[in-house]
């Protein structure tokens, strides 16, 4: 019976470590691919690193408390944008003339439009499309896993600005 124990102890231990070892990883593949050859970026643990990278030198950005900074750094003045109530601003602001994008249900607008003529994208299971559109022959990446709001356009960024 003790031997029973420990064994499952053992596995709900392995178990656990697995959940939490993957829990903040995501690539980010080139339109319908799942090959590793195609992966753009990685998302692990708040960075995003270039490809499958996981050294601290390919650092690209660093996502924090709704925040995204440039490389691995996490000073004031390295701030590349705020996210708030699904707005996007530029650096530490948060003036509405300095709104880059919206995002809410599933879509990215221009600014702070909600116009499906201001569409820059838009995503369904793990699948970014260009504009409006829904037709796999239109997405821009694919990402292995759901990503926060933040994530999501730190990944955005990255893929349309750093590259």
């Amino acid at each position: 019976m003790k031997k029973h124990v420990l064994q499952l102890i053992l596995i709900v231990m392995g178990l656990f470590s697995l959940n939490f070892t993957g829990l903040n990883t995501c690539k980010v593949y080139k339109g319908t691919s799942s090959y590793s050859s195609d992966i753009i970026c990685t998302l692990k643990d708040g960075k995003i690193y270039k490809g499958n990278s996981s050294y601290s030198s390919d650092v690209l950005v660093t996502i924090r408390d709704k925040k995204i900074y440039k490389g691995n750094s996490s000073y004031s003045s390295d701030v590349l944008y705020t996210i708030s109530d699904g707005k996007i601003y530029k650096g530490s602001s948060s003036y509405s003339s300095d709104v880059v994008c919206t995002i809410h249900d599933g879509k990215m607008y221009k600014g702070n439009s909600s116009y499906s003529s201001d569409i820059i994208c838009n995503w369904k299971d793990e699948k970014v499309y260009r504009g409006t559109s829904s037709y796999s022959s239109d997405v821009l990446y694919t990402l292995s896993d759901v990503v926060t709001l933040s994530e999501f356009f730190a990944i955005w960024y990255v893929v349309n600005y750093v590259y």
